[in-house]
């Protein structure tokens, strides 16, 4: 009985959201597809001629987007979880952890580079927020590893994340591979939510980030 009612709210509470209702009327598979629109907005990267990688893009709603601006490129989908068709999108039905599916993943774009990195994933819930938290800044990170292998120079990289233990990690994280890094709340995104989307532009070059490395463990010497 509690569980029914609970899924009662869920639906009037989604009815009353605007952009759920402006995701049905102009076809977009789920209500993100406009944290997508506005960030594009903001920061205009979507063109039609690049390649693009969706990161976990199941049910279609970013590559949705991704589908009408990008016109003479490439896009890639790749999800866990089966998506349906999008015209003009490719889609991979696999984990992007595995070997495999990496290496698919990277023979699709020719051994050439991506001009840009999605990434809206989120994991399973558990209820327990840091143990949330932590679970879908594992997803970036791990998506931020396979964004730096498969990046043009002046790629970009945009993934959700949660405001909580492992943030400053990512954040860290992202200055040390590319060149400018910005955290963006969407308007779209609800208010009420943690999550929060980091946009990166620029991979840096190899001998830079050595060089930070080299650095960072000297200065922990001097500290220590």
């Amino acid at each position: 009985m509690k569980k029914n009612k609970i899924s009662k709210n869920w639906l009037i509470k989604q009815h009353k959201d605007p952009f759920f209702r402006q995701s049905k009327i102009q076809g977009y598979r789920s209500r993100s597809a406009f944290k997508l629109i506005e960030m594009n907005k903001k920061f205009k990267f979507l063109k039609k001629n690049l390649s693009l990688l969706d990161l976990g893009s199941c049910p279609g709603g970013w590559s949705q987007v991704a589908s009408r601006e990008i016109i003479k490129g490439k896009i890639l989908a790749v999800d866990i979880k089966y998506m349906e068709k999008i015209e003009n999108v490719d889609f991979i039905n696999g984990d992007f952890y595995k070997n495999e599916i990496r290496g698919e993943i990277i023979r699709y774009f020719n051994n050439k580079k991506a001009d840009v990195v999605l990434s809206d994933m989120a994991a399973n819930t558990s209820g327990v927020k840091t143990l949330d938290s932590y679970r879908i800044g594992d997803l970036c990170l791990r998506a931020m590893d396979l964004a730096k292998e498969v990046l043009s120079k002046d790629g970009i990289f945009l993934s959700k994340i949660f405001m909580g233990s492992i943030f400053q990690e990512i954040n860290k994280m992202a200055k040390k591979y590319f060149k400018n890094v910005i955290l963006y709340k969407p308007l779209s995104s609800k208010k009420e939510s943690k999550e929060i989307y980091i946009y990166c532009k620029g991979i840096l070059k190899i001998w830079y980030i050595m060089l930070y490395n080299l650095i960072i463990r000297l200065w922990k010497k001097i500290i220590y």
